[in-house]
Formats: C-alpha cells, structure tokens, sequence
C-alpha cells in the first residue's frame, strides 16, 4: 500500500478553513431521465431525494442517493435542500430536454479518446450475489468478476454508457 501522506503534491497538513468541507455530488448528464431514474432507483437501489425542472433553460436536475432511512429526510422543501447538501455520495443527474430523440449516444463517457471521467463506484455487501443480479436484469457489464486480471471488481454500464464500478465492502474471498 502506497503512504498516502508522501505521494507528490500531497499537503503535509488539511487547511483548517476547510473543516466542514463535504464532497457532497458528482453529476452525470443523462439522454434519457426516465431510463436512468429506472436504472438508478430499480436496479442500483437509489432514492430521488429532490428534482427540479427548468422549462425555460431545457433542463431538468433529479439528485439521487443511497439513503437506507428516508424517514430522515425533512419534508419543507428548504430543510430537504439543507440536508441533501450535508449528505456524501449524491448523484445529480442533468436531462437536457429533447437529448432523449436523438439516436444514438449523446454524452462521452470519458472512456475512449479523449479520455477524461471514468467512473463512479459502488460497494456492495456480496459482490457476486450483485453480479448476478444485475447479470438477471440484463445490465451490460464492460468488466465481469472473472474477467481480467483482477477478479475483485467489476464494471457495470448505465443506460448512457457511464461505467459503475463495484466492490466488495469487505475483503472477496476467492471462489
């Protein structure tokens, strides 16, 4: 394991005027807001805690999370808002209106050239039982666990082609 605390460019000491700081979302824009709310809520177990639809720009902003508890959740509006923003782990995905009519893909996922974004990561508690869930549901898969080298992770692909990364949260003990 690399020491964390030499790796180049690493500050020796956190700011304190960063205390607080919460890495709180990481948005996907998606073609079509129906089949990835699908995906995200059916098949990865996400929660739509707040959208918010803009007619006049053409868009519309869906923030999901793996919440295990929605009774946490305040329903005013503004404390809803308060308390997403404290949260780890958001997805926002962004639908530009009229994206879903075009054939084809619409967005790069950062995967071929060039290449940039590459995936977001989920860990799971029993890997191979959510492999072959997620196998029964028809999910594209751009990595299986026997696939490769590294037999401790797979990739799975979203209704846009972005790949999902998943992991066992504990160690995976060889089949």
């Amino acid at each position: 394991m690399t020491d964390t605390t030499s790796a180049p460019g690493v500050a020796a000491t956190r700011d304190a005027a960063t205390a607080g700081f919460v890495f709180n979302h990481t948005m996907l824009r998606v073609k079509d807001a129906r089949a990835s709310l699908d995906f995200y809520t059916r098949v990865l177990g996400f929660s739509l805690l707040r959208s918010n639809d803009f007619p006049e720009a053409a868009f519309s902003l869906y923030f999901l999370a793996l919440v295990d508890d929605l009774s946490a959740m305040p329903a005013d509006p503004a404390a809803r808002q308060h308390w997403i923003a404290g949260l780890q782990g958001v997805l926002e995905l962004t639908h530009n209106h009229g994206t879903e009519l075009h054939d084809g893909p619409v967005y790069h996922d950062g995967n071929s050239e060039p290449r940039g974004f590459g995936h977001i990561c989920l860990s799971v508690p029993d890997l191979r039982a959510t492999c072959a869930r997620l196998e029964a549901l028809g999910v594209p898969f751009q990595k299986r666990l026997q696939d490769g080298r590294m037999k401790h992770l797979a990739f799975i692909k979203d209704p846009d082609g972005y790949w999902i990364e998943l992991i066992q949260q504990s160690a995976l003990v060889e089949a």
